[in-house]
């Protein structure tokens, strides 16, 4: 009775500009992310209450070869998270351990590869490829299912980045992210005042 998240938070979401025009209208939903990389497994995913990183990671989209966002916008959300799986709760984070030992057992009963978290290029010190880090959250998914209980969302702080200054615990990008697996969390979509752009 003590694991709830706070009811409502924001979530930013960074898109092609058409697309965002489509979803703030609602003649279209989001898109849930199913990449075997995921960092939080399946879900649409939000920046919680960070609009500012949301905006630096749909410029980073615009630059990627094969990406479909070519003139980067972010939109805002409210959120319930709902029943979250919430791994910045010790329970949780217990449940999770227990997930990844029986995944594995699993895996190797059945003589099948184990997923590893892996470096994209040299200069990635944050594994992003969380390809064990997938497989593990959604078979805790599962266990979660088989026993009756289902997650609305999930949520999950990261340190990313290179740190901030000379010794620091703290690193350039961390952020709290939100996997949103119930659209029905989503209770308003809206366009964000850019308080702290860094654009003109």
């Amino acid at each position: 009775m003590y694991n709830s998240t706070p009811t409502v938070v924001y979530g930013f979401h960074a898109t092609d500009k058409k697309i965002a025009e489509k979803l703030v209208n609602c003649s279209q939903d989001f898109t849930h992310s199913q990449n075997d990389s995921d960092w939080l497994g399946e879900g649409i995913y939000f920046w919680e209450n960070n609009l500012k990183r949301a905006i630096d990671y749909g410029d980073q989209l615009k630059n990627r070869m094969s990406s479909l966002v070519k003139n980067p916008t972010v939109v805002g959300a409210i959120i319930d998270l709902g029943n979250c799986f919430d791994l910045l709760n010790q329970e949780h984070l217990d449940f999770l351990k227990v997930a990844q030992k029986d995944l594995i057992q699993s895996l190797e009963s059945r003589d099948l590869p184990i997923p590893k978290n892996s470096n994209r290029g040299k200069n990635d010190f944050d594994f992003k490829g969380r390809y064990l880090d997938c497989a593990v959250i959604r078979w805790a998914h599962k266990l979660a299912n088989d026993a009756g209980e289902k997650f609305d969302s999930v949520r999950a702080a990261f340190w990313e980045g290179a740190p901030l200054y000379k010794n620091a615990g703290f690193k350039e990008q961390n952020h709290i992210q939100i996997a949103v697996i119930n659209p029905n969390c989503i209770k308003g979509i809206f366009y964000p005042r850019k308080l702290y752009s860094t654009r003109p």
